[in-house]
């Protein structure tokens, strides 16, 4: 079997994807005869018209109606719980989790994730499982003995 190389004179369009364009202006009997496809009177007929981005004929244009609709509802949205690393220790607890605080009513029961901050100052050696902590607060408590573990 013999190869067969495309060279540049080889290469044409796809059949069917390449059209005529449409001659207008050209009498009666073309059907695109007097107002060649344009209407009669307006801002369309007249030659270099042309309606501005998102134009929609004098309707309230639909980047403007936006506002309107008062945001939308992230449906997936994750609600976490934020505890500062101060609160810590009143929590009276070896191991600090979302389970566990919710276990002790410290947490909302809806909450998906623990997040620890680090406002305060904390004295006992605590381990602490959560989704995010902040570089101040894992210094805090890992200055404290403690451990923290990332969920």
């Amino acid at each position: 079997m013999a190869k067969t190389t495309i060279t540049l004179e080889d290469l044409r369009p796809a059949e069917g994807s390449t059209h005529k364009g449409k001659r207008v202006g050209r009498g009666r009997s073309s059907g695109h005869g007097k107002t060649s496809c344009r209407g009669h009177n307006g801002e369309g007929q007249r030659s270099g018209s042309s309606s501005k981005r998102g134009f929609e004929g004098g309707q309230m244009p639909g980047y403007r109606q936006m506002p309107k609709l008062k945001g939308f509802q992230v449906i997936n949205k994750l609600r976490y719980e934020a505890i500062n690393v101060g609160r810590l220790d009143a929590l009276n607890m070896s191991e600090i989790s979302l389970e566990a605080l919710k276990e002790a009513r410290k947490a909302h029961p809806s909450a998906d994730g623990l997040r620890i901050l680090g406002n305060g100052e904390i004295k006992s050696a605590v381990t602490v499982k959560a989704a995010y902590v902040t570089p101040s607060a894992k210094e805090k408590i890992e200055k404290a003995g403690g451990k923290v573990e990332l969920v």
